[in-house]
């Protein structure tokens, strides 16, 4: 599966045009992602500097880009792709989705279980509150 990534709000608190802090279990998911063999693009509004050191932070702590801003590595602006920047992903992880960016184990289970949003929240409801089995004699 491809999966595009953010950076800031994503895998670190929102501090641009400086790195934040990592969101909790951020790079671990990642990591986790890469070695079931998930393609990774790290798609992301930093350009130059800024995006050099974002890829830089996440190489650090294990998470190696299939791409960065492209939807492969061999992709040069003006020959093989155009200006546009649409990423062709199967999935997008980004805080500005409706909702906001759940916590990192439900987007694992999400992609690994091939779960929806409100599959995964239906079953947390029904933990929380089990529905008690009636006997015969109650009515």
């Amino acid at each position: 599966m491809t999966i595009a990534v953010d950076f800031d709000g994503t895998i670190v608190e929102h501090r641009y045009p400086e790195i934040g802090k990592e969101l909790p279990f951020a790079t671990q998911t990642l990591r986790m992602l890469i070695e079931q063999r998930h393609k990774l693009i790290l798609w992301s509004v930093r350009e130059g500097q800024l995006l050099d050191d974002a890829v830089e932070w996440c190489r650090q702590r294990g998470v190696e880009f299939y791409a960065v801003n492209k939807d492969f590595p061999e992709e040069v602006e003006g020959k093989n792709r155009t200006f546009s920047r649409k990423l062709k992903a199967d999935v997008w992880i980004d805080d500005r989705n409706v909702g906001g960016l759940p916590d990192w184990g439900t987007i694992y289970r999400m992609i690994t279980e091939k779960k929806s949003w409100e599959q995964i929240m239906a079953e947390r409801q029904e933990e929380a509150h089990p529905k008690l089995k009636k006997k015969w004699w109650q009515f």
